[in-house]
């Protein structure tokens, strides 16, 4: 039985495809050790694994200005990393080796910078999991940067102008990995030969890559050893079937209903998103349901539009017409399992790439954020669920997607390095 650390930050779209992993490898005999934010604590140890806090803490999660600095289009990404990344780097560093004293494996994601320090100091194996092809930026799969969504449309234009873009991305971003050369010298690490951030993040071990070929083909350029897996479920619903008593009345007394959702990290900045929502289904005479985290419901809603402030994705999204949502990673691939159309309002990272490219896949539709009018969502929503197309496309990629096996493939993968690293010690 190997002892691995299991390290990640960010929201519950970060956290659950780790933990799916993590239920996995316990089942197969190892000891799994989590080190998060302190925040999900009372999560993890419910689940039966041993925590360690890790900073920073994700106090966004109960403050509505700082998530709306994070997840900020322009700048969210820059905020996170210096703000939250950087700034915490030595904290994370230290909380990390506490954790990882003895441990055999190490696996980590994007935004856990100090796990590759902490894994070559103690000279353990470790794992980078990939949650989204963004992360990738591959010069022959480009992606859409938030800093510059306008380059989107130059998708076109071929490798050359995608390599511009990717070096031109490698410049913005030199400043913001100062703290983690300065640690890597002090602590006595060779000095990284690229950017952290870009193109020198990966394990040479293993690079999981924890989402679907349907979402994203394997590029040449993508990192060495990387493991395309397939999505990684969980969401807290596993082995339960049964909604609240009231959830159920109110899918059973009529036609399936939009699901109105900001995932769990930008449902704390949601503006107006949910007034507007409302009103959208209302124009439309359709029937919702709207998961809205902590924010208060709208005042007087018509007994066709429900609220709650959260039910298991997997539970509600098959029960859906259409599925409007932030585009984060969780919620976007639960929408493609479910098998059911989209409309993607994207915020910022992640999100407009993963809007861009299930839009290609003729399962969505997007609407940027600063017109995300009734109006204009009654009119994305009419032509999402008056073109049969859409249902179709979803149908077929949700019956692909619910026939891989992204935990196994991505635990036989782990298993081999902890194999290979038995063998050669």
């Amino acid at each position: 039985m190997s002892r691995i650390v299991l390290t990640t930050i960010g929201s519950f779209g970060d956290l659950h495809p780790k933990i799916a992993i993590a239920i996995e490898l316990r089942k197969c005999g190892h000891d799994v050790v989590f080190a998060t934010h302190k925040e999900y604590q009372d999560k993890i140890e419910a689940l039966g694994f041993e925590f360690r806090r890790m900073c920073p803490d994700n106090t966004a999660l109960n403050d509505p200005q700082e998530m709306a600095r994070m997840m900020d289009l322009k700048t969210g990404t820059e905020y996170v990393i210096k703000n939250w990344v950087c700034a915490n780097l030595r904290e994370t560093y230290t909380d990390l080796m506490d954790s990882a004293e003895d441990a055999d494996f190490i696996i980590t994601g994007e935004g856990v910078v100090a796990a590759r320090l902490v894994a070559e100091k103690l000279e353990i194996p470790w794992a980078f999991a990939v949650l989204q092809p963004a992360s990738f930026l591959s010069v022959y799969d480009p992606s859409v940067l938030p800093v510059l969504p306008f380059l989107a449309k130059l998708r076109g234009l071929g490798s050359l102008a995608n390599r511009g873009i990717i070096q031109l991305s490698k410049v913005l971003s030199k400043s913001w990995a100062v703290p983690i050369h300065q640690l890597r010298s002090e602590i006595g690490l060779p000095p990284l030969t690229g950017n952290p951030f870009i193109d020198d993040k990966y394990s040479p071990y293993l690079v999981l890559a924890l989402f679907s070929s349907v979402f994203a083909k394997p590029q040449s350029d993508w990192a060495e050893n990387t493991v395309l897996t397939g999505f990684a479920f969980y969401d807290g619903s596993e082995g339960k079937t049964e909604h609240a008593p009231e959830l159920q009345q109110f899918l059973d007394r009529g036609d399936p209903p939009i699901v109105f959702t900001l995932g769990s990290a930008a449902v704390m900045a949601p503006g107006r998103f949910y007034q507007e929502s409302v009103k959208a289904a209302t124009q439309l005479n359709r029937r919702a349901v709207l998961l809205m985290g902590k924010n208060a419901p709208p005042n007087d809603l018509p007994e066709s539009i429900f609220t709650t402030s959260y039910i298991p994705y997997s539970q509600i999204f098959p029960r859906a017409c259409a599925i409007v949502h932030q585009g984060g990673i969780g919620t976007t691939s639960q929408a493609l399992r479910a098998g059911c159309p989209t409309l993607v309002m994207p915020y910022s990272h992640d999100q407009p790439d993963n809007a861009a490219r299930v839009e290609r896949l003729g399962t969505s539709r997007t609407i940027p954020r600063n017109q995300y009018t009734a109006e204009q969502v009654a009119k994305q929503l009419r032509q999402l669920l008056g073109n049969p197309n859409y249902a179709a496309k979803a149908s077929e990629i949700g019956g692909i997607i619910r026939a891989e096996n992204g935990v196994g493939v991505a635990c036989d993968a782990i298993e081999k390095q902890l194999q290979a690293a038995s063998i050669s010690s």
